[in-house]
């Protein structure tokens, strides 16, 4: 009977101090939210012959725009048309730096139509993307290139 209660007055004793816990543990971040149109390619976006589509968000300033071989400092999130955000560089507060040449192919044409300040959406297919990985079917980014390396 003394070694029931013992153990009981151990239980409550060390029950509020897991709570306590619990509650103190940072929450794990959820992501940047999808925009709403990640889905399906709107209307209003250019539909290339490669089959990347792309919307312009934000203008950007000047006319010149990166090569195929130029590297860029760009920040980004991409999500799959689920609306799960895989990867952001705005999350992480650090913009990225790469070669176009270094990227899946969506990429390395989508940032060539870009200028300098310039936000762009980029719907990119399945055979411009992550081929054999994940995520995998067509992918959406917002990019802002922020600075073309020559």
């Amino acid at each position: 009977m003394i070694r029931l209660a013992l153990i009981s007055f151990v239980f409550m004793a060390c029950a509020p101090a897991t709570q306590v816990q619990e509650e103190n543990v940072a929450p794990k971040p959820e992501g940047i939210p999808a925009p709403p149109d990640v889905a399906a390619i709107p209307p209003d976006a250019d539909v290339r012959s490669s089959g990347l589509a792309t919307r312009v968000l934000k203008g950007g300033s000047g006319e010149e725009r990166p090569w195929s071989r130029d590297r860029v400092s760009v920040h980004y999130t991409g999500w799959t048309t689920d609306g799960k955000m895989f990867d952001s560089s705005v999350q992480r507060g650090s913009p990225t730096t790469f070669g176009l040449d270094q990227v899946i192919a969506g990429w390395t044409e989508g940032v060539q139509l870009m200028k300098e300040g310039e936000t762009r959406r980029m719907w990119i297919p399945e055979d411009l993307a992550y081929k054999g990985k994940s995520p995998k079917g067509m992918l959406v980014f917002d990019v802002t290139l922020i600075k073309i390396l020559r």
